[in-house]
């Protein structure tokens, strides 16, 4: 075999486990990625069983229910145009309350959302980026919103 034979066997070689290692990255990465739904399209959409992703939204006024003796509670996350019913069996985070922003990572069952993961905001004025587009808030009408809901 000639040099010039080998090194193109080599550089082809390399070349084709490049090539399987990226497509295992990006495979895996894709598998990995936790996509955000607002509740008005986990009500339009059709997601299949034991889909893990993230909602967002309002916890609704009146909603949050206890069950007494566990960790087991459920509440209704809002958009402001609809509601999705969460369960959720843990301990919900400090500043977790009515009338306040959340992301919830879980799937979805029949009729209501599992929650494996629930995130609240942090103060007064924070909104995740992903809640306040879905919510279709403006830096002006956040504000505003954000003054209703503390008072």
């Amino acid at each position: 075999m000639k040099k010039r034979s080998a090194r193109i066997y080599y550089v082809t070689f390399l070349l084709i486990i490049l090539g399987f290692v990226l497509y295992l990255f990006v495979k895996t990465f894709n598998e990995n990625l936790l996509y955000y739904r607002s509740p008005t399209q986990l009500v339009d959409g059709n997601f299949p069983e034991n889909y893990i992703f993230r909602i967002g939204g309002m916890v609704e006024e009146g909603s949050l229910k206890r069950v007494s003796g566990t960790k087991k509670v459920s509440f209704n996350v809002t958009d402001f145009k609809n509601k999705v019913l969460v369960k959720y069996d843990g301990i919900l985070p400090d500043l977790f309350r009515e009338g306040q922003g959340v992301v919830i990572r879980g799937h979805l069952e029949k009729d209501f959302f599992v929650a494996e993961e629930v995130l609240a905001k942090h103060d007064e004025t924070y909104m995740p980026p992903e809640v306040q587009e879905s919510l279709g808030l403006s830096e002006d009408s956040k504000s505003k919103t954000m003054e209703s809901i503390s008072q």
